[in-house]
């Protein structure tokens, strides 16, 4: 029986007002909020300990790891943008489709990394029944099933562990989820030779296919639309790399605003899973892509690599042009982004470092930073170190915030050897190990330094200074 109120206690008791729980449950309230209190304290002490937001944190501490929801250091994934069409009713439609879009990742859970190795959809592949035609036919003929074989064929890869098909919309409305994203817009002048980046215009109009580009080269905030338009702009003279290339950077400033906004990020999880829901055809289930999304919060677009298969020419068949895969570079590109990425390798031992003479170690410099005479700064620098010169130019893009090493010698430890002569902290940049001593492209150099944003900058200090008497 509970405790009555006497007379005088029902008089001057407010009107309406609430009986105080009994004692034990106010103690269970002090208990619970002290322990709360506790945790949130700890939590936010260990986020600060950490640099990481504590609701990352907290979302992290709750959900498995993608090595425990999958059971594996990685997964393979194919990701296809439908191409689509309009009626004579001026509606969208992608019913048996050609893949627009075709990349293959591998999610890297070990070292937080993502690997996207671009396929141009009119490469020329082999089929199930024999036939050689483009690869984006394999989604029309026999949908993902048949999607996933010829592209995996191609690769020569075993197979994909998951698959994402991307409807007409998808893009765009993941874009707008998020509040739209900053994109430096570049030409076709500016993504390949790096010239020409100030005043360049991209101008293009398609009535028919709903596409309106109207944009100057620079820094602009973007919304799905128009994203989704830049990334689709191939109309120039490099069309389809420079698509790719351009594809690549609206992937990475999506990943860049996502990193940069993980609060947002958080909130915005609700209308990024409607997204795909709604726009996205996948064999995910939704707790293995919030378990992935929780994982890979927080990484930045530099822990995203991007290669495009490249080709060495083109042959006239009965669906048009199709274009001839580079076999060399091909499967030195699965090897080393799908099958087998470089991982962080142990420092070698300085005396293994000394005993290789810089003269007989010969490096190509690639300007990637965007900065005008980079690549001759630091080409310079390696010269006088002892090192010899190869090529000197630009590299295929000029974003790279941090430089890379591309080692291709039988020397060993000779990519750590020219990374040890630059002036940058050495852990900053990673050495990326071809599959053979051949360099692809024809070169005969035993490394190839691609300069980044990072570098530059020490070069031009480094430079500055001893050109002081």
């Amino acid at each position: 029986m509970g405790k009555h109120l006497d007379p005088v206690q029902q008089a001057t008791r407010p009107r309406g007002a609430i009986p105080r729980p009994p004692l034990w449950a106010r103690r269970a309230i002090l208990v619970i909020g002290i322990v709360l209190i506790g945790f949130g304290s700890a939590l936010a002490g260990f986020a600060i300990f950490k640099h990481e937001n504590p609701i990352e944190l907290l979302a992290q501490s709750f959900v498995p790891s993608p090595q425990q929801v999958f059971g594996r250091p990685n997964l393979l994934v194919l990701i296809e943008g439908l191409d689509y069409d309009y009626t004579a009713n001026d509606i969208e439609f992608s019913g048996a489709s050609r893949s627009d879009v075709i990349k293959a990742i591998n999610l890297d859970f070990n070292n937080k990394r993502a690997y996207v190795v671009s396929v141009p959809r009119d490469m020329l592949a082999e089929y199930p029944d024999g036939s050689k035609r483009k690869i984006n036919e394999a989604q029309s003929d026999g949908g993902v099933k048949e999607a996933q074989e010829v592209i995996a064929k191609f690769l020569g890869i075993p197979g994909f562990d998951r698959y994402a098909i991307l409807r007409i919309d998808a893009t765009k409305d993941i874009i707008n989820a998020i509040g739209g994203v900053d994109i430096y817009v570049k030409t076709s002048d500016c993504l390949r030779s790096h010239t020409g980046c100030t005043g360049g215009r991209i101008d293009y109009d398609d009535s028919w296919g709903h596409l309106h580009i109207h944009l100057t080269e620079g820094m602009h905030h973007l919304t799905g639309d128009q994203a989704v338009g830049y990334g689709r702009f191939r109309h120039d003279w490099c069309s389809d790399p420079c698509r790719i290339m351009r594809q690549d950077q609206v992937i990475s400033a999506v990943v860049d605003k996502l990193k940069g906004d993980k609060l947002n990020t958080l909130l915005s999880a609700g209308n990024l899973l409607k997204v795909v829901r709604k726009d996205v055809q996948t064999n995910f289930t939704d707790g293995e892509l919030f378990a992935l999304a929780s994982y890979f919060t927080g990484i930045g677009k530099d822990d995203v690599h991007f290669k495009e298969i490249p080709y060495t020419g083109d042959v006239e068949l009965a669906d048009g042009d199709d274009l001839i895969p580079d076999d060399a570079a091909r499967a030195s590109i699965v090897q080393n982004y799908l099958i087998a990425p470089p991982t962080p390798e142990p420092s070698p031992d300085a005396m293994a470092l000394a005993a290789i003479a810089p003269s007989t170690l010969t490096v190509d410099v690639e300007n990637g930073s965007g900065v005008s005479g980079a690549a001759l700064d630091v080409a310079k620098l390696l010269k006088k170190a002892g090192f010899t010169i190869g090529t000197v130019g630009n590299a295929a893009t000029a974003d790279h915030r941090v430089s890379e090493i591309r080692e291709h010698s039988a020397t060993t430890w000779a990519g750590a050897k020219v990374r040890a002569a630059l002036p940058v902290a050495e852990q900053s940049i990673a050495i990326e190990r071809e599959i053979s001593a051949a360099p692809s492209g024809g070169r005969h150099s035993d490394v190839t330094l691609v300069v980044g944003k990072d570098l530059a900058a020490a070069a031009v200090a480094t430079s500055a200074a001893s050109a002081i008497p």
